[in-house]
């Protein structure tokens, strides 16, 4: 990750855990009140923190939820909380709107912000806010942050092109050489190449090809938009404003001579992994590929497809860095997705390094020039030398 992907990723990025701490707003900014301490109310408070505003939480048990919610929050009981403000955030489900009928009076005249989504379409006979208005007849009610997930609010405004197109693509590569893996263990394990494969592996490696291009295809996307990421305008934005505060204040950060190794190698081995992607594209043109033999077409599509893999996978990792390490990368207890894209190509690179080792690698081309594991058993007299 260069350092513009890291000045645009902390910009638009901020983590959220149960726990973290959040800036508490000044005593004369505007009161808001959530009521509901999940991942949605929980994640929208802190977001309503950070934006200055004061937010007070109304809970059934105030004094159990208390732990979870940011830190500058007030949680209070329902109808405590809804006299601290004017505009309250329903972030509960449906079926428990019935804490509100109580509360009727105390909502008169507020505005009262529904975020509820039912799970199937046409579930009930009326939308949730006119079911909440029938409840509340004398509050305004209004919808909102509908389609907002809790994930969206703790995250901000992720760009998922960024990482969307490298984890398809390097997940793709990987199910391009899985398949070949997978049948040379399937030979070795029956000890013949004379029987069919499963007829689920043999569509598999008929459409390695078409994988392959398409693969190629999101790997050309995740480079054009790493080439336009500078040119951004919020990555210009925060460049130029974090420039200006290091100016205002009369500070100088210092050459990091880590973080420069670790940008200049991430940056190699994701050239170094195009570039071998463009050849195994290139040489599978029908008019390259009949103009190579069959020892050439094997060297390029095997051997260097797996150093592309290779290469490609070791980017990845230098991508997550120390990361790894780092619990606030768990954002809600869950590896980030570039981790999780790295198990399948992790899985079929340690597949194949048991494949090349000597032993089992001498078996595997027996097997693959006419051997047959027990044909002497079976046969005495193919055991016997032709001339005596």
């Amino acid at each position: 990750m260069t350092g513009q992907e890291r000045s645009e990723e902390k910009s638009e990025c901020v983590s959220l855990s149960p726990m973290m701490e959040a800036v508490p707003a000044p005593p004369q900014s505007e009161r808001v009140c959530v009521f509901g301490t999940g991942d949605l109310g929980r994640s929208l408070g802190l977001r309503l923190l950070q934006a200055g505003y004061g937010v007070v939480f109304g809970s059934r048990r105030p004094h159990s939820s208390s732990s979870l919610l940011p830190h500058g929050a007030q949680v209070l009981g329902h109808a405590a909380a809804s006299q601290s403000a004017h505009l309250i955030f329903i972030a509960v489900q449906r079926e428990h709107y019935d804490f509100l009928v109580p509360l009727a009076n105390q909502l008169k005249g507020k505005v009262l912000v529904d975020l509820s989504n039912n799970l199937k379409k046409n579930q009930y006979p009326e939308a949730n806010a006119e079911y909440l208005q029938s409840l509340v007849p004398g509050a305004e009610v209004v919808k909102g942050f509908n389609t907002l997930s809790a994930w969206s609010l703790q995250n901000g405004p992720s760009d998922a092109n960024r990482q969307v197109c490298p984890i398809v693509s390097l997940i793709m590569l990987s199910l391009c050489y899985l398949p070949g893996v997978l049948a040379s263990f399937l030979q070795l394990y029956r000890g013949t190449k004379y029987r069919r494969f499963p007829n689920w592996l043999d569509r598999w490696m008929l459409c390695r090809k078409q994988l392959g291009l398409l693969s190629l295809g999101f790997a050309f996307l995740h480079v054009l938009y790493t080439l336009i990421i500078p040119i951004r305008y919020s990555v210009m934005f925060w460049v130029t404003e974090h420039t200006v505060s290091l100016i205002r204040e009369n500070r100088t950060t210092m050459f990091d001579t880590t973080t420069a190794w670790h940008d200049d190698s991430y940056l190699s081995l994701g050239i170094l992994g195009f570039g071998l992607y463009v050849l195994l594209g290139i040489t599978s043109l029908p008019s390259v590929i009949n103009a190579l033999s069959w020892r050439e077409f094997s060297f390029v599509q095997s051997k260097l497809g797996h150093l592309t893999l290779l290469l490609c996978t070791a980017h990845t990792y230098l991508y997550g860095w120390n990361r790894f390490l780092s619990s606030s990368t768990y954002k809600w207890y869950t590896p980030p997705g570039y981790m999780l894209c790295l198990v399948l190509p992790s899985v079929v690179l340690l597949l194949k390094l048991l494949l090349i080792t000597p032993c089992v690698d001498r078996t595997i081309t027996r097997i693959r020039q006419g051997w047959e594991r027990g044909a002497d058993q079976r046969n005495p007299k193919d055991s016997q030398p032709l001339i005596p």
